[in-house]
């Protein structure tokens, strides 16, 4: 790991912990959640070059919203720069331009959050196949 790596991971270990401390564990919860669900949609098209989905929703039942929200951080705009810094360190291309949405969500399964990811509708996934050629 060169030394312009390490400093990003220490950096973003660090605002991970800012995060934890001032909203306590979710943020950090799901900002793993956003990283194991874009490490589980990688798709390798040859080597070298890996493609991960775009477009990536966080849904959140109402306290947890209210908490994440209430110090008027824009919470989608940094996990989609968490999110962008995690691709980078991966060697990881997006399908497109990169959007986090952060919503609310009455019925989420696990009572803290659910992240799905996927490629945009507008993207098409023929660039997944013509990227390997």
């Amino acid at each position: 790991m060169g030394a312009l790596s390490a400093l990003e991971q220490t950096l973003e270990n660090r605002l991970d912990a800012l995060w934890a401390r001032l909203l306590d564990k979710e943020p950090v919860e799901v900002l793993d959640a956003l990283r194991r669900e874009c490490d589980d949609n990688a798709v390798v098209c040859r080597e070298g070059r890996v493609m991960v989905p775009n477009a990536y929703d966080v849904e959140l039942p109402d306290d947890v919203h209210d908490h994440l929200t209430r110090t008027g951080t824009d919470v989608g705009q940094a996990l989609t720069d968490s999110l962008c810094r995690h691709a980078e360190r991966r060697g990881y291309e997006f399908a497109g331009p990169l959007a986090v949405h952060v919503a609310r969500c009455p019925d989420v399964p696990n009572g803290r959050y659910r992240v799905a990811g996927r490629v945009m509708h507008h993207v098409s996934t023929d660039g997944f196949f013509h990227a390997s050629h």
